[in-house]
């Protein structure tokens, strides 16, 4: 097994009291990733840094409610923000069976109460647009993004999108898309400068 990368100081700071559940998790992760088919083999070494803290530091945008991650995969953000935010309600949205079967395992190991794992693609959606926010990392660029989580999302919730360094170069591209699900004030907002080697970036939105 790929020795897994030491825990920088950073997650006791954004993990508090929960820091035990996030080692926990991304020991097992590390562990079992690769052969579940959940992380590439380069990720343990950079597993803290590039993947549980880059989905931490965005834990203190969500307000309490009900929210989606959508191609929830891993956990990355859904099952790092549910260890972060037990005061948030999340549906972790997954159309694969043994994704699906390892966020259920982890969220059962972990004692997340927290959590709810719906076998789904997004756009098979039957709920309506019941949720207070979704997010999602790493899933697509933001114009196929939108159509996928916007009518998931009640009049004035939010979209807050896991985004790289293209995420202004993307909101221009998906101006269209934004229009069409009356989606407003899209911006990029940088999280974690300071505290990370190498902060988040987010595109967050309303949806009216």
């Amino acid at each position: 097994m790929t020795e897994i990368e030491q825990e920088p100081s950073a997650a006791a700071v954004l993990f508090g009291d929960r820091i035990e559940l996030a080692r926990r998790f991304t020991e097992a992760l590390g562990e079992y990733g690769e052969e579940r088919g959940l992380i590439g083999p380069l990720e343990p070494p950079r597993l803290w840094s590039r993947h549980i803290l880059n989905s931490a530091v965005i834990a203190p945008l969500f307000s309490p409610g009900r929210v989606g991650d959508v191609g929830s995969g891993a956990g990355l953000p859904g099952i790092v923000l549910a260890i972060a935010r037990p005061d948030v309600q999340w549906v972790l949205i997954e159309p694969m069976e043994r994704r699906v079967a390892w966020l259920t395992e982890q969220s059962t190991e972990l004692g997340l109460d927290n959590v709810e794992v719906v076998r789904a693609r997004a756009e098979d959606w039957k709920f309506g647009p019941v949720l207070d926010a979704v997010t999602a990392r790493a899933v697509s660029a933001l114009r196929t993004l939108v159509p996928l989580t916007a009518p998931l999302v009640r009049n004035g919730g939010e979209l807050i999108l896991l985004k790289g360094a293209s995420g202004a170069s993307e909101i221009d591209a998906a101006e269209k898309q934004l229009r069409k699900y009356r989606v407003t004030n899209a911006r990029l907002e940088v999280v974690g400068e300071g505290l990370l080697e190498e902060p988040s970036r987010v595109v967050r939105a309303t949806v009216r």
